[in-house]
């Protein structure tokens, strides 16, 4: 890990720097296969996921056998887990349904709003080196309570043809329509454009690497909608002396093992905490499993030491992190001074691997910096806001001379005529 004490902020920019993902010459690739999908359906996505993920398929829908048969696999501690996490979820996402408002502007002028879902949404879940059975949660809980029509999940099969028994059980418990074996680019086409057994959706949802984040753009381009923009994960710990070394490494490790690509951050006032974590992470590295990627990905990341809290929080702010955990002894008010994060998580006992699995808020976030203007995953993604307008005689005659003169004055005389004519009437009757 990097070790920085009081930089400049001039070098704010560069030390906050991500690992760049580029993109922009992978695009080529993921067009033509892309295309092929669009123009082939189902054929261009086996021979695909022969050729990616290593697996010979006769047809991408899992079937209620494989879903039973998947479902007796998963222990029973694992089912209560999924479980625990599901109602959570749901009970936190069932609280932000949106409540319309009928709104008189003018009298005789009623605006408002309904909430009406996305009929058709796609869910990708990645395979990969873990089984991403919670984003499986994280995306069709809120989807259902929202009322989507058909909830699609499309998912790479192990190389036995099999979906992840997990990845199933969640996906039948938290609501999922239909499931498909695909993965990578061609299963985002298949969302995207339809095959022979793949539905077309309206919106796609969930992360990937960085194929399948280039596809996302590609097919968002004109033909359907994404949940956000999204790169590789990333956390910072902002702490002062009172944190404790052995929670904050944890907490910096659990996202380093992500990833090669993921990113890890301290942001302290204490230079002895910033040295105790050092070796606290170097301790706790030597004992994961997965030693090997949270290493690469610790190479991008930064113990960073400045000169007090204030400068903190500003270059906290700077960063807009996905995940932010706040470990300091005042921590709700420095939480209060927090306004670009993905998801905050206050106070020693609050990890962040509790927003990733069960504490009830959704872990799909804006990362790359995104967090300045993008919200993470919630019930509000899952649907659309239609406005609502009506007209009495009376309101006409107040705000239609204004209309008449807006319009006339943007040299738009068939919009002031569909005023005019309303009025004439009106006078007329009267």
């Amino acid at each position: 890990m990097n070790l920085i004490t009081n930089p400049d902020k001039s070098q704010w920019a560069e030390l906050l720097k991500r690992p760049v993902m580029n993109t922009e010459n992978l695009f080529d690739t993921v067009r033509a296969i892309i295309d092929r999908v669009k123009t082939e359906g189902d054929r261009a996505v086996l021979e695909y996921e022969e050729k990616f993920d290593k697996v010979d398929l006769t047809a991408l829908a899992v079937t209620e056998a494989e879903q039973a048969e998947a479902e007796a696999l998963v222990g029973e501690e694992l089912k209560k887990a999924i479980r625990l996490a599901k109602r959570n979820i749901e009970t936190f996402h069932a609280a932000q349904r949106f409540e319309s408002k009928r709104v008189e502007t003018q009298p005789g002028v009623t605006c408002w709003q309904k909430a009406v879902a996305i009929e058709k949404v796609g869910l990708y879940i990645p395979g990969g080196t873990a089984p991403l059975f919670s984003t499986v949660l994280m995306l069709a809980v809120p989807a259902r309570i929202a009322g989507c029509k058909e909830i699609v999940l499309c998912t790479p099969p192990g190389k036995d043809g099999k979906v992840h028994p997990a990845v199933l059980f969640a996906a039948k418990v938290a609501g999922v329509n239909r499931i498909f074996k695909a993965g990578g680019v061609q299963a985002i086409a298949a969302m995207a454009y339809g095959t022979e057994s793949v539905p077309k959706v309206y919106k796609i949802f969930g992360p990937g690497n960085q194929y399948v984040t280039a596809a996302k753009q590609l097919v968002s381009l004109r033909d359907v909608a994404i949940d956000m923009p999204a790169g590789p994960s990333e956390v910072e710990v902002l702490a002062d002396e009172t944190a404790n070394p052995s929670f904050v490494a944890a907490d910096l490790l659990s996202q380093a093992e992500h990833g090669a690509d993921s990113q890890a951050i301290l942001v302290t006032t204490s230079p002895a905490l910033q040295q105790a974590v050092k070796e606290e992470v170097e301790r706790q590295l030597a004992l994961l499993p997965r030693k090997e990627i949270a290493e690469k990905s610790l190479a991008n990341s930064k113990l960073i030491v400045v000169r007090n809290m204030d400068e903190a929080i500003e270059l906290t702010n700077s960063y807009a992190p996905e995940h932010l955990i706040i470990e300091t002894a005042d921590y709700m008010s420095v939480a209060e001074r927090v306004v670009n994060a993905g998801s905050v998580f206050l106070g020693s006992l609050t990890p962040e691997s509790a927003g990733d699995y069960a504490s009830g808020t959704n872990h799909t976030l804006p990362t790359n910096g995104y967090a300045k203007a993008y919200s993470g995953v919630s019930l509000d993604s899952f649907i659309r806001k239609i406005t609502f307008q009506e007209i009495k005689p009376e309101g006409i005659r107040i705000i239609g001379p204004a209309i008449e003169e807006m319009a006339a004055s943007e040299h738009l005389d068939a919009h002031k005529n569909a005023v005019t004519v309303r009025l004439d009437k009106l006078r007329v009757e009267n």
